[in-house]
């Protein structure tokens, strides 16, 4: 056998055995999952402060603070503190028809990254809890009240929402529409494992205390949603899912910006997972060092030797035809009559195991969007979102890990500026 064959059986064993794990979580945690249609009471609303950073958005920064504006919530328990980042556009000047509102404070600042926009958000907020929403994601009306009641428990310390592609107009934001919807199903499997690795930038909600005793946002190599969840579980810090509290974001509109998008997000996480590599393999953390952070390697090494081994399959396919073709001499007709028969079925076992965790990935999809929309559809888009990421992922993975050795940061603002001149 093959070194490529070894290495493929052992991805794919690795990656069947993460998918049937989060699988055998969802049918011992299934009854406690749960779905509100309704609008929900509370008997306490607790004060609340959401800071919205902003740089260069200008388009979006109005559906943004109005869907805040629009959360069924008690207006006087709940603030809205803008911050503008040094935007190079009208943001500041967009933002000023809230000036009169009492419930939004306005803040202006020189760029200096979206983690020094919330902590000067931070030192403002005087709420009992206090949450992020990225200027360019807008909240259902009830998502913070059904955000709120999963503070009943007192271990709780954050807790994050579920993301939904909004609008989406193209295949790119078709496929991330099915990606998303398998995020919300993994990060609620990881809720029950205690294991989240990240509190999104839209609309995850913190008590305010864990910043007095962990310290402020940090750079953390742009990705500080992750950085923030791992230096939670380090203090011990328990974080929740909230999958009816529904939050949507537009997802980018061409390769070029998925892809710079990616190289971050895959960069900021290699790189957080060095600074927290103390975490691996501790049974004092949990799940996050004993099975999260390990399966997110295991992806992401997987994932490029993926694009390898079908790159050298498809090499010795092509040498293997041209040396039949100089043995035997090349006849464009002679094969022009083609019978099936199931005896030439290619029976190898790379080929099932890889249909196999294909068939797992759409399982994850479905419980996703049962636990969304309360059913199993199965669409078009799910399609997309193999045939797409199958494609881009491994290019954008293995730039995000020549990255990470060579320490080539990917710059935030360069990705907002970017975003800018195609809209």
């Amino acid at each position: 056998m093959s070194l490529f064959l070894i290495l493929f059986y052992t991805f794919s064993f690795l990656a069947v055995y993460v998918q049937v794990f989060l699988l055998v979580t969802f049918f011992e945690n299934r009854k406690k999952i749960f779905i509100r249609s309704e609008g929900i009471t509370l008997q306490n609303y607790p004060g609340v402060t959401i800071i919205v950073p902003c740089y260069n958005e200008e388009n979006v920064v109005t559906l943004t603070v109005d869907s805040l504006l629009g959360l069924q919530y008690p207006k006087d328990k709940l603030k809205i503190i803008i911050v503008d980042d040094g935007s190079k556009d009208k943001t500041w000047t967009v933002v000023q028809k809230y000036k009169n509102n009492p419930q939004v404070i306005l803040l202006k600042k020189e760029n200096g990254g979206k983690h020094t926009a919330l902590n000067l958000g931070l030192e403002h907020a005087t709420s009992e809890f206090v949450g992020c929403l990225d200027s360019d994601s807008s909240v259902h009306p009830e998502a913070l009240k059904r955000i709120i009641t999963f503070f009943d428990n007192q271990e709780v310390m954050a807790v994050a929402p579920s993301i939904i592609i909004r609008d989406p107009k193209n295949i790119l934001q078709y496929a991330q529409r099915a990606e998303y919807d398998m995020a919300h199903y993994t990060k609620k499997m990881l809720a029950f494992l205690e294991g989240i690795h990240v509190t999104p930038g839209p609309f995850s909600i913190f008590r305010k205390e864990i910043f007095e005793v962990m310290g402020p946002y940090r750079k953390a190599h742009h990705t500080e949603d992750q950085e923030i969840a791992l230096r939670m579980h380090k203090y011990g810090f328990r974080i929740e899912h909230c999958p009816d509290a529904y939050v949507y974001t537009g997802g980018p509109a061409s390769v070029p910006k998925l892809f710079r998008q990616r190289v971050r997000w895959i960069y900021g996480f290699i790189q957080n997972v060095r600074d927290y590599k103390g975490l691996f393999f501790r049974p004092q953390y949990g799940y996050i060092g004993m099975f999260t952070l390990p399966s997110g390697i295991i992806s992401i090494c997987g994932t490029m030797f993926l694009l390898v081994f079908m790159v050298n399959q498809l090499y010795n396919f092509v040498t293997r035809k041209i040396l039949q073709a100089q043995v035997v001499g090349f006849d464009p007709f002679a094969n022009l009559h083609v019978t099936l028969d199931p005896f030439f079925i290619n029976t190898r076992a790379f080929l099932f195991v890889s249909i196999i965790l294909y068939i797992l990935v759409i399982v994850s999809l479905l419980n996703g969007r049962r636990m969304i929309y309360g059913r199993k559809v199965l669409s078009w888009d799910i399609f997309l979102f193999i045939i797409v990421y199958t494609i881009l992922a491994p290019f954008w993975l293995m730039k995000a890990v020549w990255n990470a050795i060579f320490t080539k940061e990917p710059s935030w603002t360069l990705e907002r500026d970017y975003s800018l001149k195609k809209l």
